[in-house]
């Protein structure tokens, strides 16, 4: 069984640009490499991880493509490209001809424009990803829920995938407009879901793991087994916990679970979704 951390970052610390790692955070304010990452997949027993961009450029995607053109550990790469850009058909026949280049993802979480990812440009985006066998992953509060199943109705043949199980707020014990709302996008079978970002949504120096156990009864009940994928959301989850801690939380949670569905929430559904 091969197994898959199917949402990690790496990056080059700047301070202007990164300014998103506040005071708070300080202990991931580095830079985070392939080689900081490696031993720590080998000591918990994963063979290939994805990592997803973190910053909105497209020199961000010839970063990690050079990081995994260098790695063979590093089994798929979620970029970046401006969806709304006249020319992004264009954009995307060229990263097509990158075969580690799985898919894209925009930083809906920060704007503005709660329902940015529902404006004409940027469903026009959405669409000519599908030329290419792309995916999306969607980066959201749950404020956007609504908005992004619509998204997902609109584009029923087109593969997303829910980050961080939209972020819910775990510190104040907040589920239940959360939960219906992912109740209504996990209706839509083209959508699948990280069970990745949990302990930084936590309190960070007070969560224990039973603290996660109602808001994944929700994911797993929403998705199923089959469309739940584990994240580690490397280094971010630093500034709550080590990442062995984030290992042992869903590990202990599948404990009841069959070796089948635990088989695929490791590895199997990532190299589904993304083609790995």
């Amino acid at each position: 069984m091969a197994r898959i951390d199917a949402h990690q970052h790496f990056w080059l610390y700047q301070p202007e640009r990164d300014a998103w790692i506040t005071d708070d955070m300080a202990v991931i304010r580095r830079d985070f490499g392939p080689a900081d990452l490696e031993p720590l997949l080998e000591q918990h027993g994963f063979d290939g991880c994805v990592v997803v961009q973190s910053d909105q450029t497209e020199a961000e995607n010839d970063f990690q493509l050079a990081n995994a053109a260098a790695n063979d550990f590093i089994r798929g790469v979620v970029g970046w490209v401006d969806l709304r850009a006249a020319d992004v058909a264009e954009r995307l026949a060229y990263y097509s001809q990158f075969a580690k280049l799985k898919g894209f993802r925009h930083v809906l979480q920060g704007e503005a424009d709660r329902a940015l990812m529902l404006t004409p440009a940027f469903q026009r985006g959405i669409r000519a990803l599908a030329a290419h066998g792309f995916t999306y992953d969607v980066l959201i509060f749950p404020d956007q829920l609504r908005h992004a199943a619509a998204l997902a109705a609109a584009h029923p043949n087109q593969p997303f995938v829910l980050d961080h199980i939209a972020k819910p707020y775990i510190r104040h014990g907040d589920i239940d407009g959360w939960k219906q709302d992912l109740q209504q996008l996990a209706a839509h079978e083209n959508v699948w879901c990280k069970a990745s970002g949990l302990i930084t949504e936590a309190d960070w120096h007070r969560w224990q793991p039973a603290d996660f156990r109602p808001y994944l009864d929700v994911v797993f009940e929403a998705f199923g087994p089959g469309r739940v994928m584990f994240g580690s959301d490397w280094p971010v989850c630093l500034v709550a916990g080590r990442y062995g801690q984030v290992v042992d939380v869903v590990q202990q949670y599948l404990q009841s679970f069959s070796a089948d569905e635990q088989r695929r929430f490791w590895g199997d559904n990532a190299r589904q979704f993304y083609g790995l």
